[in-house]
């Protein structure tokens, strides 16, 4: 079980650039075939991004973890993102559910084309719950970054709103899901894309410092 305490992580909140790094942020690499790697740049910058405006304390590189090692328990928060297939096998199924439940904190990021993967995945891991949509006044929308509309939209795809969902096991948000944002394509460097601005970048790195927030001390 992990031992994410509430005091260790006002601890990471209020630490200084001074100390050693206190904790990492890991990309999530799973099977199936999908690019688990993609936005390649975009964790580095949101941990800078958090230790700059939030005072935490990240080393400032990711990590990689693979969703059925050990070492999983090791990361307060997990970013997942890809085009493609997902697959997660029973003992990553068993794992996955054991961090989550104990404390951790996954992102999955649609970067297009993701949704029919992930969902039937996280059923394996959560048979009980179904992803909700959050509301625009729940808190991750209102941490130090205040979004009253709700998750913002980054990138276009299909011309649908942006939305955020949740899975909430025993009254804590688990995992998030942000489907038709883009997200993490907003954290990445600016120019990566053509149609991106400071203003959109800024405004996904916001986001993302409140999902970061949020998870460290919900």
């Amino acid at each position: 079980m992990l031992g994410f305490g509430l005091s260790a992580f006002s601890f990471l909140l209020f630490s200084f650039s001074a100390f050693p790094p206190t904790y990492r942020m890991a990309k999530l690499k799973y099977s199936g075939g999908g690019d688990w790697y993609a936005d390649r740049t975009a964790l580095p910058n949101l941990i800078s991004y958090c230790n700059t405006n939030l005072k935490t304390n990240f080393y400032p590189e990711e990590s990689i973890v693979e969703v059925g090692s050990k070492e999983i328990f090791n990361y307060p928060f997990i970013y997942m993102t890809g085009h493609g297939n997902v697959v997660f096998s029973d003992q990553e199924v068993k794992n996955l559910r054991q961090y989550l439940a104990g404390g951790g904190f996954l992102h999955i990021d649609d970067n297009y084309g993701l949704d029919k993967f992930i969902r039937p995945q996280m059923k394996k891991v959560f048979p009980e719950l179904s992803f909700v949509e959050l509301p625009a006044n729940h808190a991750i929308y209102n941490q130090k970054f205040k979004f009253p509309a709700g998750l913002p939209k980054i990138h276009e795809h299909d011309n649908k709103r942006p939305q955020g969902f949740a899975l909430i096991y025993k009254g804590r948000v688990v995992c998030y899901y942000t489907y038709e944002c883009d997200l993490g394509n907003g954290w990445e460097d600016f120019g990566t894309y053509p149609e991106d601005t400071q203003e959109t970048r800024t405004k996904a790195l916001k986001m993302g410092a409140n999902l970061v927030q949020f998870a460290l001390t919900q």
